[in-house]
């Protein structure tokens, strides 16, 4: 028997997301929604010289498992580059169609229950993706500027 889909860990992750305000004049949004579901992410990001994430702002309209992905990303996103990030967001598409191993991602092993559950797959990754894309728009805004 598999380990529940919506454990406490989840449900616990999904109401401690950081940086739940937007930033007031973002380098780069992103929004992210699911098709399948409706749940969005917004991601709004600033990077550094360096093109690392510095500042990162957060809207999450979405259900446990967005909620939980969006934590986990938030945790950890300061101090990664676009590069870094779009590496664990392929990862983590890779992983959960089981084609891949998990992504180097602090706490990304709590979704294991979900590889069994593909309906919910694109909500756990809208964090991802739409902070990929924010950082790697930001880190032209940069170079532009």
């Amino acid at each position: 028997m598999s380990p529940p889909l919506y454990n406490a860990e989840i449900l616990r992750l999904a109401t401690s997301i950081p940086y739940q305000e937007r930033l007031p004049a973002p380098m780069a949004t992103v929004e992210k929604r699911s098709p399948i579901c409706g749940s969005r992410v917004t991601v709004d990001v600033d990077v550094d010289a360096a093109g690392r994430v510095s500042a990162v702002g957060l809207l999450v309209r979405a259900c446990a498992l967005g909620q939980a992905s969006s934590a986990l990303l938030g945790a950890s996103v300061i101090g990664r580059t676009a590069e870094e990030i779009a590496a664990s967001r392929d990862a983590l598409t890779a992983w959960l169609a089981r084609t891949g191993e998990a992504p180097d991602w602090p706490g990304i092993d709590i979704f294991g229950p979900a590889l069994d559950y593909p309906a919910r797959h694109a909500s756990i990754r809208l964090a991802f993706e739409a902070a990929a894309e924010a950082a790697a728009a930001a880190r032209l805004v940069r170079a532009d500027g």
